[in-house]
């Protein structure tokens, strides 16, 4: 039985024909949309006998493989009884002057249409026709060829000749990985108590294709229990792909070490780690044009030999892995990553490759989607994640600079940015006194100003404020493509409106967090030929205030879509201070958005050791209610193995100055005569610090010493620490030396979650206070919002992000069945039941002192 290799027309025609550089053209946000609407207008044009959107699919055997080649036409058209395919093409540069101009993977395209037509219609000949749409005036060109059946099949033939190569290692992989996720054990001797438990539920719900809300303890391995299932899935056709998502590089590692004791027990998978685009590049400045960059010089001329290469010989694609191959093929190591992720088994990544709309995985399809499981490790972090990805906001300050920075030189985008700025002054003239006030209205006047800002901005960032800016045509070079002239809309560049997401490629990689594209490569909007050819290209970095408009831009952008979002669930408000206007689109229930964006995955697992109280997970992480699975694994852990001890003093804000003194002399004790290495927590660094101060005070009135004579190595938690500075304050917790260290730290910090202190590495935690968020505008709105939709406005706002950082804190104590320890819990108000309600249950025989 021949392996079967299931493959778009799309994917064929741009894997044989990528090549040229990698180029951070500007792409516009309104490219996508205008291509649609071009598109969709040039096929209201067609006759009745006409045809629109036309699937077509084709079985072709190719020696060892059987090759599924599949797509949709835009139009096929009837003439004189003869057969038109039609490819439409939208762009907002000038339309090709002559056949010479236009993209031979348009082409190509079009003819592996016509060949699959031809095929399954007898047909002795086809009329190829290439609608190119200039977007803003609505100007058409059309091109013709025509090609006879035999010749036609030819050239299909030819195309999956140069795939060929890749398909086959897919299959061969495919087959290896089968095989070996069949043979595959559990790789510890025996499951956990609640592991079985757990990895049954994972699988189940993935069978079934649903969501499952998981609360697991700490220390029973979820990472091991959510992968393992996914994995025998994949291997048992019911996957295609894992999507491992995660909030800190620990979380990430730790996905890393399954997946590599996996491939000791046998496994043949390959798994691929994503990397923001800013830690991986190899340059001090993310600058992506060839001028400035050898590893964007000729990537796509490059790209599919060292992909064979990769995939020849790796299996766990680390980023170190990247790096070195990126190295080796002189290839961007972000770009080489990401093409990579498309073709792995599994992919290790950020809550926002998923959940983000900016900048998610856009380039998976819905096929592939609807075969692909989501692992969200550490879950209770993505609410308040959730609430920053679909939330935005605007600085008067920012407008005042590139209103400045753009006088004279770009009247468009002064004006533009003038007209925000004067909004904004009024806007605090009217506020006055009160410098804050929250909506539950769009402020309408605000969008429509920003919608302008990104129009000008678009128009100066992709040349059409002036001539001098190189064509799409060059962009790639003569007769070349680079990944995006098919797959996406550029200024300037061409693109499929009904087959690819316009911002795409500008999302994964020049959107907000990612680098800065330097070089804009477009057409003018007229189509004038006289702004497209052969003129200079003007890096974003040397047009009047470029980094600072392109900066704004996003933000604009940004606000922009959040508006298109906003409905009752979200809030406007204003704050301003001294010349300073911020207003803000904040999403207080991202519950609906989380349902949305997750939407079309197989099934996707949220599970964390602290969905505490789960009905409130459940509800925040878009859950569909009774549609939904759930499982809660008890502790595996006896009440011996930790001692918990409550002190009644009250760490409220109003009380700490009075308190302080006595909370750092139970600390002082408690570390003392419990001996071993401690982390104490604390709700703030203000706090943190002060105790540290008094602390270290109480030491140096003693002599330096501990009561007991014994000495310790106290440390404290930086605002911002280096991966460096975090490595060196976790090695200082060392067991079986005869030294102590006392950590100083943050609840709800980068020590507080993800990290792993076994035996007696750590025999003690403190956590003081209940870790309430501070109160504010923000939390205030929060509250105000949940009280109005009966869900109790503290809780959901205060309390229960509150003890889940308590939760995050106590569960670093206990990693194994071997792990003893202290838990010290400070604050009077875990006495009462709304906080105690909410501890687990082996933390409710506690002491008093």
């Amino acid at each position: 039985m021949k392996a079967k290799i299931q493959l778009s027309v799309r994917a064929l025609v741009e894997y044989a024909h990528r090549g040229g550089d990698i180029e951070s053209g500007f792409r516009t946000a309104a490219a996508l949309t205008e291509g649609t609407k071009a598109h969709q207008r040039v096929q209201k044009g067609y006759g009745e006998g006409d045809e629109r959107e036309v699937y077509v699919s084709k079985e072709i055997v190719m020696d060892d493989l059987l090759f599924v080649v599949d797509g949709r036409c835009d139009g096929l058209l009837a003439e004189d009884g003869e057969v038109v395919v039609d490819e439409i093409k939208s762009t907002s540069g000038r339309l090709p002057e002559g056949e010479a101009e236009t993209y031979p993977v348009h082409w190509a395209q079009a003819r592996c249409y016509a060949a699959i037509i031809a095929a399954d219609r007898g047909l002795a000949a086809v009329t190829v026709q290439l609608t190119y749409v200039q977007v803003q005036s609505e100007e058409e060109r059309r091109f013709r060829q025509r090609w006879t059946r035999e010749e036609l099949a030819r050239f299909l033939e030819e195309m999956l000749r140069a795939y060929y190569a890749s398909a086959l290692q897919q299959a061969e992989h495919a087959e290896a990985r089968d095989a070996s996720v069949k043979a595959l054990p559990f790789p510890f001797e025996a499951y956990r108590s609640g592991q079985r438990k757990l990895a049954g539920a994972v699988y189940q719900s993935i069978a079934d294709g649903h969501k499952l809300f998981a609360k697991a303890p700490t220390g029973i391995g979820k990472t091991m229990s959510t992968i393992f299932p996914a994995v025998k899935a994949i291997g048992e056709g019911v996957l295609q792909r894992v999507l491992y998502l995660t909030a800190k590089t620990s979380a990430r590692v730790a996905a890393e070490s399954a997946f590599a004791l996996l491939r000791e027990k046998g496994l043949r998978l390959q798994s691929v780690t994503l990397t923001a685009k800013e830690k991986i590049c190899f340059q001090e400045e993310v600058r992506c044009s060839k001028e400035h960059c050898p590893f964007a010089d000729g990537y796509y001329d490059r790209i599919n030999e060292a992909l064979l290469d990769l995939r020849g010989n790796e299996t766990l694609i680390t980023r170190q892995v990247v790096e070195a191959y990126a190295r080796k093929h002189r290839v961007c190591p972000f770009e080489f990553s990401l093409d990579a992720a498309y073709g792995a088994d599994a992919i290790i990544g950020d809550y926002n490759h998923a959940f983000d709309p900016r900048v998610n995985l856009k380039r998976m399809f819905d096929e592939q989607k609807r075969r692909t499981a989501v692992l969200v490790d550490e879950a209770h972090n993505l609410v308040d994640r959730a609430r920053d990805m679909y939330s935005a906001e605007l600085f008067k300050s920012a407008f005042l600079g590139v209103q400045r920075a753009a006088k004279g030189a770009l009247p468009g985008v002064h004006r533009a940015a003038k007209a925000v700025n004067e909004h904004l002054l009024a806007q605090r003239k009217r506020i006055g006194e009160r410098q804050q006030e929250a909506v539950a209205e769009l402020p309408e006047a605000l969008v429509a100003l920003a919608e302008a800002f990104v129009a000008e901005a678009e128009r100066a960032l992709a040349g059409q404020g002036g001539a001098g800016f190189a064509g799409a045509g060059e962009a790639a070079g003569a007769g070349a493509v680079r990944q995006g002239d098919l797959l996406e809309s550029d200024a300037g560049g061409v693109s499929s409106a009904a087959e690819a997401s316009a911002d795409e490629r500008a999302a994964e990689t020049d959107g907000p967090g990612g680098g800065v594209p330097e070089a804009v490569s477009a057409g003018a909007a007229s189509g004038s030929p006289g702004d497209a050819g052969g003129g200079a290209r003007v890096p974003v970095g040397e047009l009047p205030g470029g980094r600072e408009l392109l900066e704004l831009y996003f933000a604009c952008q940004d606000f922009v879509r959040a508006a298109k979002l906003y409905d009752e669930r979200y809030v406007t408000y204003v704050e301003c201070a001294r010349s300073e206007v911020r207003v803000k689109l904040f999403c207080l229930d991202p519950s609906h958005l989380l349902r949305t964006m997750g939407k079309g995955y197989r099934s996707t697992v949220f599970f964390s050791a602290t969905l505490t109280p789960l009905p409130y997970y459940m509800d925040m992480l878009g859950g569909d209610g009774e549609a939904d699975y759930s499982v809660v694994i008890p502790t595996p852990f006896s009440r011996e193995q930790l001692d918990v001890l409550v002190s009644p003093l009250s760490t409220r804000y109003q009380d700490r100055e009075r308190t302080k003194g006595a909370v750092v002399a139970l600390l002082r004790r408690v570390t003392a005569e419990r001996r071993g290495n401690f982390l104490l927590f604390f709700p703030s660094y203000a706090y943190m610090d002060d105790a540290y101060e008094r602390f270290m005070a109480l030491r140096a009135e003693a002599g330096g010493t501990e009561p007991e004579g014994d000495g310790a190595n106290v440390i404290v938690q930086g605002s911002r620490m280096s991966e460096e500075e975090r490595e060196r304050f976790l090695s200082a917790f060392q067991g079986g030396t005869g030294e102590r260290t006392i950590g100083f730290a943050v609840m709800g910090g980068i020590f507080a979650e993800g990290i792993d202190l076994v035996g007696d590495r750590l025999t003690g935690v403190a956590v003081v206070g209940v870790g309430l968020p501070q109160v504010g505008f923000e939390r205030d709105i929060m509250k105000a919002y949940f009280d109005g939709t009966g869900r109790g406005g503290f809780d959901y706002a205060f309390l229960y992000p509150g003890m889940n950082k308590v939760l995050q804190a106590g569960g670093r104590l206990i990693r194994s069945e071997r792990d003893r320890g202290v838990l010290l819990l400070i604050d009077d108000r875990y006495l009462q039941t709304p906080y105690k309600r909410l501890l687990p249950q082996e933390w409710l025989d506690y002491t008093i002192v």
